[in-house]
């Protein structure tokens, strides 16, 4: 099958596109390399049918790579992730996550393809809920609270409008806390990598506001392994991809620093705007329509993660 992958040389795009080489399939990866790196598809590369094509999904000239291609199925993670970033400059985040999300929807149309599986934000799409709802099901209403969150909100609908105006099949996947091996450790987007690299270069870390914030941490190959799944299943759904069970980053600070004997106490700063307080994803109904499961506990996951940074240290 031919397949397309924006964002495919990023931390989860490139386990995706890990995922679709073992299957057989001949990927193109578009990803402009200003977070993803060359060498998260080096293995993949090597089997020869993965081929990268540099560029910015927010060029018109995404969309005639895709068309020229001519996929089957388009997979969609470039997108901009910090929600800091987001409020610091709205215009840029949705030129990114809602412009570049309509260049792809465009060649994808174009290209005659017969689906489009989108990666949403689970955490920011449905803002911050009541907790006694937690862990949030799909039918909880979308309340961004960022204009990250928003830009992501767009994203799924467009995907939805296309699905009504031209009858390209969609599955949104609204992705809970993703970390694992890959995992950018700079920036805001994922504390697991920034904690990882700083224990072990023996750094202090730092907690924002009190820690008992709570995230659904979900490991980057059970991701992957949804996103291959929604390829074949799902179609017209937005899903939730995540655990269902909340951690809160003292928690996970405490697991990680254990584990490299670490100090016992970060540093502390004050919370960060537009932060959630509370956050966790039911995957029921994904486990019934993908036939799939979040299979990687915590502890497993972190321990694999630790390891990769070690590895390159």
């Amino acid at each position: 099958m031919q397949t397309v992958v924006t964002g495919g040389a990023g931390f989860i795009g490139s386990f995706v596109v890990d995922g679709l080489v073992a299957e057989g399939h001949e990927v193109l990866v578009i990803d402009d390399l200003s977070s993803g790196k060359e060498s998260n598809l080096s293995e993949a590369r090597e089997s020869g049918s993965v081929h990268l094509e540099v560029c910015d999904v927010c060029d018109p000239e995404a969309s005639r790579l895709i068309a020229d291609f001519g996929p089957e199925v388009v997979l969609h993670l470039a997108a901009q992730v910090d929600v800091q970033a987001s409020i610091e400059d709205p215009v840029h985040d949705a030129q990114v996550n809602v412009l570049g999300t309509v260049r792809v929807l465009e060649g994808a149309r174009r290209s005659g393809a017969r689906k489009v599986v989108l990666a949403a934000s689970g955490g920011t799409l449905y803002g911050d809920p009541d907790p006694s709802r937690l862990p949030l099901g799909e039918d909880e209403a979308h309340a961004p609270l960022s204009p990250y969150g928003v830009s992501k909100m767009a994203a799924v609908d467009y995907l939805a409008g296309y699905g009504a105006l031209y009858g390209l099949a969609g599955t949104s996947l609204a992705l809970a806390n993703v970390y694992g091996p890959r995992q950018d450790p700079h920036g805001e987007a994922g504390v697991v990598g920034i904690f990882a690299n700083r224990l072990l270069a023996r750094e202090l870390c730092t907690v924002f506001g009190d820690g008992a914030q709570t995230r659904d941490f979900i490991f980057v190959a059970d991701v992957a392994a949804a996103f291959l799944a929604a390829t074949r299943k799902a179609d017209g759904r937005l899903l939730n991809i995540g655990t269902g069970i909340e951690t809160s980053v003292n928690d996970l600070y405490q697991v990680m620093a254990a584990s490299v004997d670490g100090p016992e106490e970060p540093s502390r700063e004050s919370a960060k705007t537009g932060e959630i307080r509370r956050s966790a994803l039911n995957p029921a109904e994904a486990i019934e329509a993908l036939d799939w499961s979040p299979s990687t506990k915590l502890a497993a996951g972190v321990a694999e993660t630790l390891t990769w940074f070690a590895d390159r240290k």
